[in-house]
């Protein structure tokens, strides 16, 4: 008799332990949950993240805090996701220059973009755009170039920090079309383009969302745009396709991920938070009328697009020598 108590009290501790993690993938969310965006406040990835933050709470049943982790190029913000407990309570915004070119060009970020997190869902991809300030003597394409190649190392551009999306396309281009200009970094896209539009730094190599409201304004003139075909809102602006640099011709993506290890529980739910949330018509539009293209790809979706991503970049960096400032 004891003997058969005994087995029943050691099954019932067992199916316990067994079931503890779907009671608590199933309990989740209990409490607010953080959502790190690596870069300041301003820039595109911050925008995207606050459009969705304010209405996910309907969804997914608790608060989604925005906090801001700028440095590094967004490494600092991603090493704090990396870091946290893989309970689905700190979550961070995953962009192109965090889980691709900022890890291809700086062997000591501390982290692999394809191991190190567990992606949940693509938000959106966003044109990037080559723009100046209204003082720079060109207005179009082929007038920039010229101005380039007329005075190599005379002009620089303004990016969210080295080893950042901005940074690294701006130095394929360079590589690409032959010319020289100064970088210098920031931390975060906001600050970057702030000075930009101030006339601090004549060029930024910036993502739609942030620059469009600028470049309506006439405070920045657009360039030469990363899209696979000319935007609306800008019809007399080129792709770099058109402009024989092709390989430069990426979007960038705003996504969410979390810390490795994440339980698949915790990873759907937010998957299905997320994905109802970008679907309402409000927030589709807001997302939208910034020139972003609306994704909502699924986990494993977004893994391999990450990892290709990172691999585009992995070869950028090899083929063109590029070493960190």
């Amino acid at each position: 008799m004891k003997r058969r108590i005994l087995l029943a009290a050691l099954g019932a501790a067992g199916l316990a332990l067994s079931t503890a993690p779907a009671v608590l993938a199933q309990a989740f969310p209990a409490k607010p949950v953080r959502l790190v965006v690596p870069f300041a406040p301003g820039g595109t990835t911050d925008i995207v993240a606050r459009v969705v933050a304010e209405r996910a709470n309907l969804a997914l049943g608790q608060t989604l805090v925005v906090e801001n982790k700028a440095g590094g190029g967004g490494s600092i913000g991603a090493l704090e996701v990396i870091k946290a407990t893989p309970d689905g309570y700190v979550l961070g915004m995953a962009t192109v220059s965090t889980t691709a070119a900022n890890p291809a060009i700086n062997a000591r970020i501390g982290y692999n973009p394809t191991t190190d997190f567990t992606p949940i869902i693509n938000i959106a991809a966003t044109p990037n755009v080559i723009a100046v300030h209204p003082s720079f003597p060109a207005r179009d394409y082929a007038g920039f170039l010229a101005e380039l190649k007329k005075n190599p190392g005379k002009h620089s551009f303004a990016s969210s920090g080295t080893g950042g999306i901005g940074h690294l396309q701006m130095e394929l281009f360079k590589s690409l079309s032959g010319t020289f200009i100064t970088h210098i970094p920031y931390r975060g896209a906001g600050p970057a383009l702030n000075d930009t539009v101030a006339g601090q730094v004549p060029i930024i190599f910036d993502n739609m969302p942030s620059a469009l409201p600028f470049i309506r304004d006439g405070r920045l003139i657009p360039i030469v745009v990363a899209a696979p075909a000319r935007l609306t809102q800008l019809p007399n602006v080129p792709t770099f396709k058109e402009i024989g640099l092709e390989p430069v011709n990426r979007m960038a993506y705003y996504g969410v991920l979390g810390p490795k290890n994440l339980p698949k529980e915790v990873v759907d739910k937010v998957h299905a938070a997320m994905k109802r949330t970008a679907e309402l018509p409000e927030v589709r539009k807001r997302i939208e009328d910034t020139g972003s293209l609306m994704v909502l790809n699924t986990p494993d979706q977004f893994a391999a697009q990450i990892k290709a991503e990172f691999e585009v970049y992995k070869t950028v960096v090899e083929k063109q020598k590029l070493k960190l400032d």
